[in-house]
């Protein structure tokens, strides 16, 4: 009997497995499923950038199919180009949906749908919407324009830059920086040291400051009570005010003043009399001719005086026989 499988037959079947398995090795490392059944969609793309079979497509950053075929018309280059993807039968993709193509720094590219508001799906093989997203890279060209217009200036601040630099001033102005610095580290040193013998200096001068608390509560004590003596000496000079003020009230301040004005008066009638020729003091002292008669009598007097003492027997005798005639 012969054998069923030759060696040669066992070759054919290896290289036909291996063909096999590499088909479909080859699907699924291009991202397309291989025993489920997807849906296809067709995307109009003016520009696919790039794109090609195997792309994978996702929807809210999540994998949910692959680029399945590429349709370019050569006959008329300006139409738009057919894209077929294949998506995840359990997708629903609402009406409104777009797709945009992706390309990050790397040059990797991916297709994203953007899914509409819709509440009424898609049917499939129903088109989509394409269109190009630079993503970074449009961010990093719409850039160029601006750095380029600030080029001139980022060159004339380097210039400035260079000769500020090159100023010797700055050296110097380094050197004191450093000067300084080493000044702040001793200054922050004492510093240190100062706090270290203040914090073992406060527990004393807390106990200090606590006694002159409690000599000034006591101090506060005394106040008190001399506030209280005071607050007596007040209330009888407040006695001492009133009593006075009744003994004033009790003066008859208007009949006093009555006997004040009569007084007056007296005074003031005295005054003209003495001013005037009249009375005796009046005329004595107004009347010239009695000052100087009065004058003449006193030097009289005093004439007769001087002669009386100069020959008394002109004026007194005495004898005890009688008087003789001269």
């Amino acid at each position: 009997m012969k054998k069923l499988f030759t060696p040669e037959i066992k070759i054919a079947l290896v290289a036909i497995a291996g063909v096999v398995v590499l088909f479909f090795g080859m699907q699924f490392l291009k991202g397309l499923s291989l025993f489920s059944a997807d849906k296809h969609y067709q995307i109009k793309f003016t520009n696919i950038s790039g794109l090609s079979t195997s792309t994978p497509i996702y929807a809210n950053g999540f994998k949910v199919g692959a680029v399945k075929s590429i349709d370019y018309d050569y006959a008329h280059p300006g139409d738009p180009i057919t894209v077929g993807v294949a998506i995840d039968k359990s997708m629903n993709v609402p009406s409104g949906t777009r797709a945009d193509i992706i390309s990050d720094l790397m040059g990797n590219v991916k297709v994203e749908l953007i899914l509409g508001k819709s509440n009424q799906m898609l049917a499939e093989n129903g088109v989509i919407d394409g269109r190009i997203n630079d993503g970074t890279l449009g961010t990093m060209k719409s850039m160029v324009l601006s750095i380029q217009k600030m080029l001139p200036k980022l060159d004339s601040i380097l210039a400035s830059v260079n000769s500020l630099l090159a100023d010797p001033a700055l050296k110097v102005s380094l050197h004191n920086v450093k000067q300084i610095t080493s000044n702040l580290t001793t200054t922050t040193q004492e510093a240190n040291t100062f706090l270290a013998q203040l914090n073992r200096s406060l527990p004393v001068l807390t106990d200090r400051a606590g006694k002159v608390l409690n000599n000034a509560n006591g101090m506060m004590v005394n106040a008190n009570g001399g506030i209280t003596e005071a607050r007596g000496a007040i209330r009888g000079a407040n006695g001492m005010i009133a009593t006075l003020n009744d003994k004033v009230n009790g003066i008859d301040v208007q009949g006093t003043m009555a006997k004040v004005n009569t007084a007056l008066e007296h005074v003031n009638s005295l005054t003209a009399k003495l001013n005037s020729n009249e009375g005796s003091l009046g005329l004595l002292i107004n009347d010239a001719s009695l000052y100087n008669n009065l004058n003449s009598t006193i030097r009289n007097a005093d004439s007769l005086m001087v002669n009386v003492k100069a020959h008394p027997k002109r004026y007194v005798h005495f004898s005890l026989f009688g008087r003789k005639d001269k």
